[in-house]
């Protein structure tokens, strides 16, 4: 095989920019709606210099173009965009169905929801080749190759397979399920043996690092090596995803593999600049006059998903509601739950649930001028989010399962220096990273109760003393401050 120019290249289906159309109708390339995140930080790993490839999909209409697009970019600096072309059809199988129905349901653990029976395990091998294939092709001797998520599992070993002289490094975004539940999915040699092919492998969190040696020595027989303490950023002891000490590395067929710890920060600076500015400042005057009214707003916001809890919560909120009649008139819940993409049924069940309970609920409490739940499934425009954030009184965020949960982060972010409070479910990965937040327990009815009291009736001093460890974390360790920690073993890669 000819070797590339690249020695720095990234695989992640999302593409780096936007692709959209300009006045007349060409192409141009828009950044995300939302600039935190991780993918303006990604980008930012082409700053320093001028070889770096980045591989996503693109959709096509007819099988047959098996062309890869490449598209030199300029923005932050010159690197180029490799395009794998992917039918409707190709789409549908390797995200929606054996991604999203198959290893989702896994991931989060809710094996009762898995469906391997349309899954097309062939397209999602093809898939993962031609990411490999267009890696390889890409790469330079030596090169570096940082994979993203789950859907590119297989995307290592079928790397390692062309390239021995190549360094690869893989990144987990959502949680590795404990050994048991991992095991229920028919490939999970395959997968961990491509795992295994990487020389760093990396999580959010501790316990995820811990589940995915555990399956790997007792699945495919890796060898563990010694444990260390966890990184004095994870609080050890009092959530249900605590983890005191983690597996340092793995050995399988002679290799070595890394695994850390290290979970997606956010960009605080971005989120305070925001804060301040004229169009967040714009957005919260609607907000107070609007939605607040004088009464306390609590925030709630994620997607249309069985794992987000939106359901739970709503029932805690009814039975706040049942309780507390001194509340009627004077608490708002702003739900903004975005919902999925279209063809996905169990996401469609899921909608109208949660939208059947919220018309229930506002059926039973409203008042002539006071609705208790203002409901919303569109995707909200970040500066307007950030107002949200700088506006609600309480956020709750209760996932029964989250890999992070970014949204507690940046809450933290935009109320640094201020009061607030986060209620925030124990099993999402953020709970050992946020020393201050409010932990429920959303399969509790008792502890969700007792928690949204709580926070309700916190006095001002405990919410600036809570907020201000979390925002302390939040600011300590960054978005950046993940990306540099995850490539810490590639000295070669750096962020400018």
């Amino acid at each position: 095989m000819n070797k590339g120019r690249s020695s720095f290249i990234i695989l992640y289906h999302r593409t780096p920019f936007d692709e959209s159309k300009g006045v007349n109708g060409e192409r141009i390339w828009v950044d995300q709606k939302s600039p935190n995140g991780i993918i303006p930080t990604l980008r930012n790993l082409f700053r320093s210099r001028v070889d770096g490839t980045w591989i996503a999909w693109r959709r096509v209409d007819q099988s047959g173009s098996d062309d890869v697009e490449r598209i030199e970019m300029d923005n932050p600096s010159p690197f180029t965009l490799s395009r794998i072309p992917l039918t409707d059809n190709q789409i549908s199988s390797f995200y929606h169905v054996t991604s999203k129905e198959c290893f989702w349901p896994i991931l989060h653990t809710f094996p009762t929801y898995f469906n391997v029976n349309n899954a097309d395990w062939g397209i999602f091998e093809d898939v993962n080749r031609r990411f490999a294939d267009a890696a390889c092709e890409e790469a330079a001797e030596g090169a570096t190759v940082w994979i993203h998520d789950y859907n590119l599992w297989l995307a290592p070993g079928y790397i390692r397979e062309q390239r021995a002289d190549l360094k690869i490094a893989f990144f987990h975004h959502t949680p590795f399920p404990s050994n048991d539940v991992f095991a229920i999915l028919p490939w999970r040699e395959q997968i961990l043996e491509s795992l295994l092919c990487c020389d760093v492998v990396g999580f959010h969190i501790p316990r995820y690092t811990e589940n995915f040696a555990r399956a790997a020595t007792t699945l495919v027989g890796a060898r563990r090596g010694p444990k260390a303490a966890v990184d004095k950023k994870f609080i050890t002891v009092g959530t249900a995803l605590a983890e005191n000490s983690v597996t340092s590395h793995l050995e399988y067929n002679g290799r070595q593999v890394q695994l850390l710890s290290s979970p997606v920060g956010t960009s605080p600076d971005v989120i305070q600049e925001l804060s301040r500015s004229a169009a967040v400042e714009s957005h919260g005057e609607l907000i107070v006059q609007d939605t607040k009214k004088g009464r306390k707003l609590i925030l709630s916001a994620s997607r249309v998903d069985y794992t987000k809890g939106n359901e739970e919560l709503l029932l805690a909120f009814e039975r706040l509601l049942e309780r507390r009649s001194d509340l009627h008139g004077e608490v708002v819940l702003m739900l903004a739950c975005v919902a999925a993409a279209g063809g996905m049924k169990i996401y469609e069940d899921t909608q109208r649930s949660i939208e059947e309970m919220a018309g229930r609920i506002n059926g039973r409490f409203s008042q002539i001028d006071w609705v208790p739940i203002r409901f919303s499934t569109r995707r909200i425009p970040y500066e307007e989010m950030v107002a949200w954030f700088c506006q609600a009184d309480v956020c709750w965020i209760t996932p029964l399962r989250d890999g992070l949960n970014l949204v507690a982060k940046e809450y933290a972010a935009a109320r640094r220096q201020r009061g607030g409070v986060l209620v925030l479910s124990e099993f999402t990965g953020a709970s050992v990273i946020l020393d201050g937040a409010v932990l429920t327990n959303p399969y509790s009815n008792r502890r969700m109760d007792n928690a949204i009291e709580a926070a309700l009736s916190m006095d001002e001093e405990e919410q600036r003393n809570r907020m201000a460890r979390m925002s302390e974390a939040v600011m300590n360790y960054t978005v950046k401050d993940w990306a540099e920690e995850q490539l810490a073993g590639f000295p070669e890669i750096s962020l400018a």
